[in-house]
């Protein structure tokens, strides 16, 4: 069972991050079965305090699937919306594992292809503009739910991602393999995948690019780095939710922070590509999340899954670079096509490495299997109940 949630004013100040191995209710897992708890917890802080709520599947999601595009229409509540997806496939003979790219620039979509994914180009705006005002919020997800939401553009984006799964699942497989998803984009859209990959465990793979504040960087460590403030990471765009305002000056009373959203990816593949040459994107802060949130990877069994490659040589934002090219193929192969068995890394260039010791007063523990149940007692034999007649069909 997942506690009540704290309120606002009742949160404590700590400037070290959260324990990712501890309940609100104090105690510690001992097991890897408790993570599936402990991480809906941290979903349900994060959607609290950081991005908004993410509401569950609409009550009707359909849409179609061709060799050119994805068509998604949504329909909940007495409101309906639509938006689309183009599909360049890649050569072969489908059904093709796919990456869901969202925006138009920083994802090196040729090396996508080559590796033999399709890519699906998302245009996240038809979802959730930018230039809005918080209180007159546009796109599809505020069709449904509401131009006044709290939840912000990065949680609505994932949203949107999660529809086009959805609209996959169903397709029979003829084009794409919706088990074999992944998503990645870069800035403001790589904030965007960081947020799709942690709250959707269907995505099997997830790459965000050089996302900067909102994005991978510990929010703690923000200030001290002197990366875009919370403050304008949360005044240039709705990307966070509302109730983030209460935090853009005092990131250390947040009960979670993003090393704790790497570990919502996990087990999945997660590669997070970086760049060590612009302190406004957090580098530094972005390597602390990635080692804290490698911890739970490893406690997990998981630890080969993850990788942080930021010891690369252009420092021009969004750029292509040929450091990530094999790798970005190498991860495709292991999560996406399965032939592959690369184990992750850490690439944390020497511009740019955060400490995890600066930032953290817990141990990692050695999670254990499930622990054994006991048997049940022999109950008294009974005589058995007349069969009784089968449901009638519906």
């Amino acid at each position: 069972m997942v506690p009540g949630l704290p309120d606002a004013g009742s949160l404590p100040s700590n400037a070290r991050l959260r324990d990712p191995f501890r309940k609100l209710n104090g105690s510690r897992i001992t097991s890897r079965a408790d993570w599936r708890c402990l991480r809906e917890e941290t979903r349900r802080l994060a959607g609290k305090f950081v991005y908004g709520e993410k509401p569950p599947k609409p009550s009707s999601v359909t849409g179609t699937v061709t060799s050119t595009g994805i068509t998604v229409n949504v329909s909940h509540n007495g409101r309906s919306a639509t938006f689309s997806a183009s599909v360049p496939l890649p050569s072969g003979t489908g059904p093709f594992p796919a990456v869901v790219v969202i925006g138009g620039f920083g994802a090196d979509t040729a090396a996508i292809r080559a590796a033999g994914a399709a890519v699906i180009s998302c245009d996240p705006y038809p979802v959730g503009r930018e230039g809005t005002p918080r209180s007159n919020k546009q796109g599809a997800f505020s069709t449904i739910y509401g131009s006044s939401s709290s939840t912000g553009l990065l949680l609505a984006w994932s949203w949107g991602v999660s529809r086009i799964i959805d609209v996959i699942e169903p397709s029979g497989g003829n084009l794409l393999k919706a088990d074999a998803t992944g998503v990645t984009g870069c800035s403001r859209f790589g904030k965007g995948a960081f947020v799709a990959g942690a709250f959707d465990q269907r995505i099997a793979l997830t790459m965000p690019i050089e996302s900067g504040s909102a994005g991978a960087p510990i929010f703690r460590g923000i200030p001290g780095e002197g990366a875009q403030s919370l403050s304008s990471a949360y005044g240039e765009q709705p990307w966070l939710g509302d109730a983030f305002s209460s935090f853009t000056g005092s990131p250390a009373r947040l009960p979670v922070d993003t090393h704790q959203i790497v570990a919502m990816v996990a087990p999945h593949g997660l590669f997070v590509m970086d760049n060590p040459h612009i302190t406004n994107l957090g580098p530094r802060s972005a390597s602390v999340a990635a080692l804290g949130g490698t911890e739970v990877y490893k406690a997990l069994g998981a630890g080969e899954n993850i990788t942080y490659w930021a010891d690369v040589q252009d420092g021009s934002h969004c750029a292509n670079r040929p450091e990530w090219r094999t790798p970005l193929q190498q991860h495709i192969q292991k999560f996406l096509l399965r032939t592959g068995n690369t184990p992750g890394a850490m690439r944390i260039s020497s511009r740019a490495a955060g400490n995890l010791a600066e930032w953290r007063d817990w141990q990692t523990p050695a999670l254990g299997a499930a622990p054994a149940t006991r048997p049940r007692r022999a109950r008294p034999a009974r005589w058995p109940r007349p069969a009784s007649p089968p449901p009638a069909p519906p």
